[in-house]
């Protein structure tokens, strides 16, 4: 069974102290292929690094709505030298997380439609899919990308909220759906119905690693040899076995990434 986690963390300090053990021992257990996700221009450097660094690793870069600058022209700035890091590394797979989020920042919503729209202006210009964060801001997400051109791969929704209303929005758009570790868990609302309704050619798999571990490594952290737990879900629910869910997943995510 050949896995691809298509959206994880390695950068996470929460590795300091073991990231090579931890990227070795998922790689054995047949993690055969990782996205490391940018989150910031910080980030976006070290999942290059990463990338560089191991021949299974692939880096998205991109700014996040928890990440952005105040201003304007600080955001200007910012997406300049993303733009540069996206010209100068071929690993580079996409443009994200990005999005927005009014969860933990309410008070910004406009400048961050502003990032993210910049930010799918960006993937445009260098034909990368997108890989965008979305929480308490379901409509807004949706109307940003209506109402622009959007890249000819799209993207992915990653860590989808269990949102049967953004799934179906996000599918006639042609994004793909992320299934993480929420899906699992014992309290959440409409997961079964959401893996019914998302076809198998457009789901992926991820950890969103070192967080979200799936049951039963709730509260643990979160590597990709946990994907085992996902697949296994999603097989029960699609009457499938785990070996026809990982590879579906695993050839959805070259698609889309490379």
């Amino acid at each position: 069974m050949k896995i691809f986690d298509s959206h994880a963390h390695y950068d996470d300090a929460k590795f300091d102290e073991d990231r090579e053990s931890v990227l070795e021992n998922i790689y054995d257990a047949g993690v055969e292929k990782v996205v490391s996700a940018g989150y910031s221009l910080e980030s976006s450097y070290e999942s290059i690094k990463l990338s560089e660094k191991y021949e299974f690793i692939y880096s998205t870069c991109g700014i996040s709505p928890n990440d952005i600058p105040d201003t304007v022209e600080k955001l200007q700035e910012q997406i300049l030298e993303l733009e540069c890091l996206v010209k100068q590394n071929k690993k580079v797979v996409a443009i994200g997380e990005i999005g927005l989020d009014y969860y933990w920042n309410k008070e910004n919503k406009e400048l961050q439609k502003k990032a993210f729209i910049m930010q799918i202006e960006l993937a445009n210009k260098y034909n990368l899919p997108i890989v965008i964060h979305t929480r308490e801001a379901i409509q807004d997400t949706i109307d940003v990308l209506k109402n622009v051109e959007l890249p000819e791969k799209k993207g992915v929704f990653h860590c989808c909220p269990l949102n049967i209303e953004l799934v179906k929005q996000a599918l006639k758009l042609g994004f793909y759906i992320s299934f993480a570790g929420p899906v699992t868990f014992k309290n959440s609302k409409n997961a079964n119905d959401i893996i019914d309704i998302v076809p198998l050619d457009k789901m992926l798999i991820e950890t969103d690693s070192p967080y979200l571990s799936p049951e039963p490594k709730r509260g643990t952290r979160n590597t990709s040899a946990n994907l085992v737990y996902i697949i296994n879900k999603i097989a029960t629910q699609k009457e499938l076995s785990p070996e026809e869910v990982a590879n579906i997943t695993y050839d959805n995510a070259k698609k889309i990434f490379l």
